[in-house]
């Protein structure tokens, strides 16, 4: 049997998780001496006070060694193979981590077989390929099979997001202090998007209703030229602008209703309250990697 795993910054509700047979292996929070389970937590009601984070940003943790090494060993004794995914190395070590984990374990269990991959993203951007492996796997493919599944996945889906300021990017340390001032002062919306790994603008413009036009620009161009597999609306902080988003333009241009889910604060604490839309194309999507996605494969 093949287990397939992904980290809780995918933001895989553990419901949806459950019915797809996906284990998910929790990165944590710690706010004000507490650790907190990522996978675990309530999100809507951590991100209620979100404001009040800006001054004194919790920091984050990825799985120690230890619970990655006994996920992996357990598979290995019961004779299965794992299919890890995980976020981009441009945001976590987990990757790393889990890599080590599972070399450890082979050389333990030398009949151990496993596919690692870097899913270059976060949130649902890393959240579908794991639903590809799944389809792969439901169908009896094998784990190199699945693994491919996986790295169509990564380079077809795309990550487009505002945030409402870019006062937690700027105490995060991700922009300087002058250009958050001025930015603030000038009510410039970025446009980000993942490149790479790495989280990188797509575009400036003015008020938060323009970011949001040209996301849905953005979103329509790929799926005219590509096709369009599937899509979440995403969100930190508050919900109300995602689901009223959502509700008003995402499904009346798609005709059907889209899911609204909030993004793990692994990666929502860096960027603040923020909305967006995390797609999966039928075809490769122009712009997201500039290597071969084969690098970002480890197998044994």
């Amino acid at each position: 049997m093949i287990r397939i795993l992904t980290d809780s910054v995918a933001s895989i509700p553990a419901d949806e998780a459950r019915r797809a047979g996906i284990d998910i292996v929790t990165l944590y929070v710690n706010r004000n001496g507490e650790e907190l389970a990522d996978a675990q937590m309530d999100l809507d009601a951590f991100y209620a006070d979100i404001y009040d984070m800006v001054d004194d940003i919790p920091t984050s943790s990825q799985p120690s060694q230890l619970v990655l090494e006994k996920m992996f060993e357990d598979a290995a004794q019961a004779g299965d193979e794992v299919l890890g995914v995980f976020i981009s190395t441009g945001l976590s070590g987990a990757y790393e981590g889990a890599v080590r984990a599972a070399r450890a374990v082979k050389a333990r269990n030398i009949g151990f077989s496993y596919a690692l991959v870097d899913s270059t993203s976060c949130g649902y951007d890393e959240a579908w390929p794991v639903f590809d492996a799944v389809a792969a796997r439901d169908e009896g493919k094998s784990l190199a099979e699945c693994a491919e599944a996986v790295l169509r996945g990564v380079e077809s889906t795309r990550f487009l997001f505002t945030p409402e300021s870019l006062t937690f990017l700027q105490k995060g340390g991700r922009i300087g202090n002058a250009a958050a001032l001025l930015g603030n002062l000038l009510q410039l919306a970025p446009v980000l998007t993942v490149t790479d790994g790495e989280a990188t603008t797509l575009a400036k413009v003015h008020t938060s209703k323009k970011a949001l036009d040209r996301i849905v620009q953005e979103f329509k161009d790929d799926v005219e030229k590509h096709g369009l597999k599937d899509v979440v609306v995403h969100y930190i902080g508050d919900k109300t602008q995602a689901v009223q988003w959502a509700h008003e333009v995402v499904e009346p241009l798609l005709g059907r209703t889209v899911q609204v889910l909030p993004v793990s604060p692994v990666i929502g604490l860096h960027v603040g309250p923020a909305v967006g839309v995390a797609y999966e194309c039928m075809q490769t999507l122009a712009g997201k990697l500039t290597e071969s996605v084969q690098s970002r494969l480890c197998v044994s």
